[in-house]
């Protein structure tokens, strides 16, 4: 028997109850692997609080890296002693979405990784970057590579341009860093000054306080240089979403991958077709998106900015930590 953590129905942070399970030996085509380390996403946290319904019963967290323990009959790809780190589609292995929803997401359609041991289909996972903690590797799954996908591959990022991301959660972070990594220039924003700083340190070459200037897509546009940013990392939604496409150039590009600030909300449609921006809905990428990231990291050096970590058994006063708004990078979950 090992150890993982349940959401009860009706799911709240007090309502996660720590269980036993049996772990379940691999069958032809799935690997068993040890879960070292899970990391924390917004998505996490609704499972956790019951705003996205789920079984009862269902073992949270989409994202888990560790070692492999047993591979089943016929998989080739990795062998006993191997890490790897978990993808959030486990059906979407490559090209066009599946359209399946969240059906095969752990920590939502399927179990996640809450849990000291996963048996899953060797498709599922991938390869970790080679010299990176457990906890390193598990910030990958979500927050990784959705901002690969909205760079790298929907963004087609070049050398030079400039990219506008908010805040100082983990996607926007790991924009920064791959946006950086291919010689582009980065504007972040923050209602901290003290983050901006940070951010700064990490290469940002303007930070703007959104708190003290409201108007802050219209001061992108200007430190841009061009009249408006080739992309923006757009993760607040509908309230943040018209600044957004303030600071964009006539033919930017808006990935929208979050919604901090609601679900629904007003779009200043004219100013959008008027500037012929490009907005792209975003829910994370596919496993050859993740296969990429794993080489780009590896090729880079990029390691991941990690706030704190937690143990298993203390998974609702990390979720109580991210709701802080304290955390500057990923939040993880140690699983010794």
């Amino acid at each position: 028997m090992s150890n993982a953590i349940r959401c009860r129905n009706p799911a709240t942070l007090e309502t996660l109850t720590l269980a036993r399970v049996e772990p379940r030996a691999p069958g032809p085509g799935e690997l068993q692997f040890r879960v070292r380390a899970s990391s924390l996403n917004y998505h996490d946290y609704l499972v956790a609080n019951g705003t996205i319904k789920v079984d009862d019963g269902r073992i949270p967290m989409s994202d888990g890296a560790g070692e492999v323990t047993a591979v089943g009959a016929g998989v080739t790809e990795f062998r006993v002693g191997d890490r790897v780190v978990s993808t959030f589609y486990q059906d979407w292995l490559d090209g066009e979405p599946a359209g399946n929803g969240f059906a095969f997401v752990p920590g939502d359609g399927i179990d996640g990784f809450a849990r000291e041991f996963a048996t899953v289909p060797a498709t599922a996972v991938t390869h970790a970057p080679k010299g990176y903690s457990f906890e390193e590797a598990a910030t990958l799954t979500c927050a990784g590579v959705t901002a690969w996908r909205a760079l790298a591959v929907n963004g087609q990022l070049k050398s030079g341009q400039t990219v506008l991301v908010q805040g100082t959660g983990g996607v926007s972070i790991f924009a920064l860093q791959l946006a950086k990594a291919a010689g582009a220039r980065v504007i972040a924003t923050s209602s901290s000054d003290a983050k901006l700083e940070r951010l700064r340190a990490m290469g940002a070459d303007h930070v703007i306080n959104y708190k003290t200037t409201p108007e802050w897509g219209v001061e992108a546009a200007r430190l841009s240089g061009r009249g408006g940013v080739d992309h923006v990392v757009e993760i607040g939604g509908p309230g943040t979403l018209p600044q957004s496409i303030q600071a964009i150039r006539y033919g930017g590009h808006i990935a929208l991958i979050g919604v901090l600030t609601g679900w629904d909300g007003v779009v200043p449609t004219a100013k959008l077709m008027s500037k012929q921006g490009r907005l792209v809905g975003i829910m994370v990428g596919h496993r050859r998106d993740q296969i990429d990231l794993v080489h780009a990291c590896e090729a880079s050096g990029i390691k991941p900015v990690i706030d704190r970590v937690f143990p298993l058994a203390d998974l609702a006063d990390a979720f109580r930590h991210q709701l802080s708004g304290a955390h500057f990078g990923k939040i993880c979950v140690s699983i010794p």
